[in-house]
């Protein structure tokens, strides 16, 4: 069975860090492209980062670029989102997603596999 789990959300104040994690299971992602994406109350899902196979190439949205940092261990099957600099508006439940295909994509519907998200609030 394949899965995506995962961990590190919670709550923190502006300006504080967390760093989440999602363990894969099930596939050899490896060869797979990895994104994040959050989606806040009341707001449509949004891409947040996006990784390629080897962990050579990142690209991320405009609102979290300079604080965040997507990165990937392939020997864990493993990626990892560290943000820095939180903000309220970055409260959110966070998904990662495995998309089975070698370009980079934010597009959502891209992705093949998503695991069940991880709650970040961040305090004011």
């Amino acid at each position: 069975q394949v899965q995506l789990v995962e961990s590190g959300g919670g709550l923190v104040q502006a300006g504080g860090s967390l760093r989440l994690s999602c363990a894969a299971s099930g596939r050899t992602f490896n060869t797979d492209v990895m994104g994040w994406f959050r989606q806040a109350p009341g707001k449509e899902r949004e891409f947040v980062a996006v990784i390629s196979w080897n962990g050579g190439r990142t690209y991320y949205a405009d609102s979290v670029k300079g604080r965040f940092t997507i990165s990937r261990d392939n020997a864990k099957n493993t990626v990892y989102l560290q943000m820095n600099s939180l903000k309220p508006e970055d409260t959110a439940v966070y998904y990662c997603a495995a998309a089975r295909r070698p370009t980079m994509t934010k597009n959502p519907t891209d992705y093949d596999y998503w695991g069940q998200g991880t709650q970040v609030t961040v305090s004011s």
